[in-house]
Formats: structure tokens, C-alpha cells, sequence
């Protein structure tokens, strides 16, 4: 039901900017996304995507079953030799959550760079088609121009009926002195050669129209063979990504009470295990009463300002730092930017939240390269956004969630390659970059 709402939300909006495609391709659009794997143990995690980056499943998968309880603790806490082979037991799950964390992380850091990597080749392809088909229509323009000026002055000459009649009227009324008629027939030999080298200048044009032509149509072939290759790369980092998630909400849900269990095991005061029990639940309760405040106030969005048209709301507060188009590269810690912006930076400070441009559905959450940690969601009609640098653990949205506009999705930080706090929005029309700001001005938002 909430695809059918999004497509058709979205059709209007892609509608506004006349860049809706047919109703198969949005069709076919809609349906590349990638479905998100539930909840599962480290035994589980991702191993078709892990095992490009080497990453296996480890010693977790035999402990994965078997998390000691406090009642295990309390009994081994009674017995020498139990307890000796239960800190064995709980040392070796640590290490073994420790490391599948670093595992999946290293992985998923790889698969983001990836993706970057081959997200920004096929930016970069989109930009070769564009300016050589540019310069392919520049040319087709001076050989139509040249031809209809060829064309003007050979009417001029022959209009009358062809060489007599215009030698007919270039010797009336001439001088007596033979002077006057050589200047007459010198002007009209200048006259043909002008008409000759107009001529020559559309034929030379044309043939490299044509040559641009081709070599453009090359270009889009290799452009939408790359995007294809980003889509493929994205799926990978996903998976990575959730496989690194797993991992964490792993360690999450069991490293505390480990290392409690740990040290009431190797405790010689009078503390009891209940103490440390209790303490545990404790903190998990104020874990649990946080998250649940950040999700409801993440469900209530609250929008980046008024809304425009079609449900489109501004991203993010503050004012745009840097906008859409070339720029001067910026150097720093982290390496240089590029040349080319292709989107909009808005700057409300560390930590401020980020929404959903418009309703959709999120089809990647998760590292990106030099993007950091990034959002992409799905409008429909073709239509998406990109939301970029968000903070660390910064992202409140998984992979396959449907969001409303205005939502909050995550917070400002500076990931990535990054110089600062900021927000970095893209808007993409069948996933080819397009200028955020017009869009968004068109929408009646201005970011």
C-alpha cells in the first residue's frame, strides 16, 4: 500500500519537472530496491556479501547460541572449576563479539569506498555524454547555419535564371573602361569562393557532428553500463553495512552484560550477582527509554521549514554553504574536494536533524566513501535524494523503511570528506545527478 502511495505521490512531483518517464520504466524503477535483511545473529550475518572482503563467520557462530545467564554465573560462582571455565567461556565470546565487529566494519568500509567510487565514475560518465552531445548540437548548428547562408547567397546569384541571366545583369549599365569590367568579374570570383568556403565550413561542421554524435552515444552506452555497476555496488555495501549493524546490535545486546557477568565471576568482596544484574537491567532500561525517545521524535518529523508543492520540504536548517556546479577544490586533513558540486550543502550545526525531502522509501542507509555516512530515498516517477556526512551512529532509518516528508532520517556531522557540520543533498532524475537547487526552487523550497 505504501508503494502504491509513494509512486503515485511521486509521479506528480517528477510530473512538475516534465522528467517523468513511461509508466514501465517508472515501474521498472520502483522496483530496484533492496530488501532488507531482518534481525539476525552474528551466525548469520550477510555471508554472501562478507565473503568478497574475507570476512568468514568466525568463532561467534559456535557461541552464538549459548550467552551464559546469571543463573549459569551463579552457580559457577559457587565452584572453583566451573567458575574457572566459565571466565574462560565469557573472555572468549567478548573477544569473539570484539572482533566480528572489527570484521564486519573493515568489510563494510571497503564495500562503501566501492560504492563511491563507482557512484562518482558514473557522475563523471554523465558529464563526457552531456558535453560531447553539447558539442555535437553546437556543431549542427553552425553546418545549418552555414548551409542556409550558402544557400542564400546561391539564390542570389541563380534566382534569375542561372549564369546568362546573371551575367546579363553584372554587364548592364557597366562602365566603357575594361578597368570597370575586370573589377566586376574580380568581385563575382570573390563573390563564388565566399559562397565556396560557406560551403566547405557546413560540410566540415556537419562531419563533425556526426563524429561527436557517435563518439556520444559511446559515452552513453559506458554511462549506463556504470550506473548499472554503482546500483550492483550499492547492493554490496547495503549488505556489508547491515552485516556491520548486526554485528554492533550483537555486541550491544550482550557485551554489558558480559562484562558484568565477568566481573561478579572474578569479584571476592560480598557483592552478590544480583547487584550486578541489577545494575545491567538498569542501564539497559535508561538505553531503551532513550532510543524510544529519538524514534518518536524521529516519527514526528517536523519538516526543514514550510512545505512546497507535491509535499517537498527543505532537508535541513540553516543557510546553503556551497551550492550546485564547478567550484574551487578546498584542501585539508582529509584530502581535497572535487571540483564539481553535485548538490547542496546546508549548514545548521553538529548534531541538527535531517529530513526526508519528500515520502518514499529508503533503499540505502549506510557509508558511502567520501560521502560518509549517507541516506538515499526512493520518491518514485525516477525521482530520489541523497543526504550526506551525517554524524556518526547518526542515521535513524534502515534500508526498506518507508518515511513521510519531513521526517527526520538523521543528524548533521561531518563523515567522510568532510570540512565542517553540514548537510550534502543531492536530488537524482532516474539516478542521473541534477541541479538541487533549481529542483527544489521549483517546488517552491529554497534551499
Amino acid at each position: 500500500m505504501n508503494d502504491q502511495i509513494a509512486k503515485d505521490a511521486a509521479v506528480a512531483a517528477s510530473e512538475d519537472c516534465g522528467c517523468a518517464p513511461t509508466r514501465d520504466e517508472r515501474d521498472s524503477f520502483w522496483k530496484l530496491k533492496v530488501s532488507r535483511r531482518g534481525a539476525f545473529g552474528l551466525g548469520v550475518i550477510g555471508v554472501a556479501a562478507l565473503a568478497a572482503f574475507g570476512v568468514g563467520s568466525g568463532a561467534s557462530v559456535a557461541y552464538a547460541a549459548s550467552y551464559p545467564s546469571w543463573d549459569d554465573v551463579q552457580r559457577a560462582k559457587n565452584d572453583e572449576a566451573a567458575k574457572a571455565a566459565e571466565v574462560t567461556r565469557i573472555e572468549g565470546l567478548i573477544q569473539s563479539l570484539t572482533q566480528k565487529v572489527a570484521e564486519t566494519q573493515a568489510a563494510a568500509e571497503v564495500a562503501s569506498n566501492e560504492f563511491y567510487d563507482a557512484q562518482q565514475a558514473f557522475f563523471a560518465a554523465i558529464t563526457t555524454a552531456d558535453e560531447l552531445q553539447a558539442r555535437a548540437d553546437e556543431q549542427t548548428g553552425i553546418a545549418d547555419a552555414s548551409a542556409r547562408k550558402a544557400g542564400q547567397v546561391a539564390s542570389q546569384i541563380y534566382r534569375n535564371g542561372g549564369d546568362d541571366t546573371s551575367l546579363k545583369l553584372l554587364f548592364a549599365g557597366s562602365a566603357d573602361t575594361a578597368d570597370d569590367l575586370l573589377s566586376r568579374l574580380g568581385t563575382m570570383d570573390k563573390f563564388l569562393e565566399y559562397n565556396q568556403s560557406v560551403y566547405d565550413t557546413a560540410v566540415a561542421a556537419r562531419n563533425t557532428a556526426q563524429s561527436l554524435t557517435d563518439q556520444a552515444e559511446v559515452a552513453r552506452d559506458e554511462r549506463d553500463r556504470l550506473q548499472q555497476v554503482a546500483e550492483q555496488k550499492m547492493v554490496v555495501a547495503q549488505q556489508a553495512a547491515d552485516a556491520a549493524q548486526a554485528a554492533l546490535d550483537e555486541q550491544a545486546a550482550n557485551l554489558e552484560t558480559m562484562q558484568a557477568q565477568l566481573a561478579a565471576l572474578k569479584d571476592t568482596t560480598t557483592q552478590t550477582v544480583a547487584g550486578y544484574e541489577a545494575g545491567v537491567a538498569a542501564r539497559a532500561a535508561e538505553e531503551k527509554a532513550r532510543r524510544e525517545a529519538e524514534a518518536a521524535a524521529a516519527a514526528a518529523g517536523g519538516g526543514g521549514g514550510n512545505p512546497g508543492t507535491g509535499g517537498w520540504v527543505r532537508p535541513h536548517g540553516g543557510a546553503r554553504s556551497s551550492s550546485y556546479g564547478p567550484r574551487t577544490p578546498i584542501c585539508g586533513s582529509q584530502g581535497c574536494s572535487s571540483s564539481f558540486h553535485y548538490g547542496a550543502d546546508l549548514a545548521n550545526g553538529c548534531g541538527s536533524p535531517i529530513y526526508a525531502a519528500n515520502s518514499g522509501t529508503v533503499d540505502y542507509a549506510g557509508g558511502n566513501g567520501n560521502y560518509g555516512n549517507y541516506i538515499r530515498i526512493q520518491h518514485g516517477g525516477g525521482v530520489s535524494t541523497g543526504y550526506a556526512h551525517i554524524k556518526p551512529g547518526g542515521i535513524a532509518v534502515r534500508n526498506g523503511q518507508w518515511v513521510d516528508s519531513g521526517q527526520v532520517i538523521a543528524y548533521a556531522g561531518d563523515t567522510g570528506r568532510s570540512f565542517g557540520c553540514h548537510l550534502h543533498f543531492e536530488v537524482y532524475i532516474n539516478g542521473r545527478y541534477t541541479n538541487p537547487v533549481s529542483f527544489m526552487e521549483d517546488r517552491g523550497i529554497y534551499v
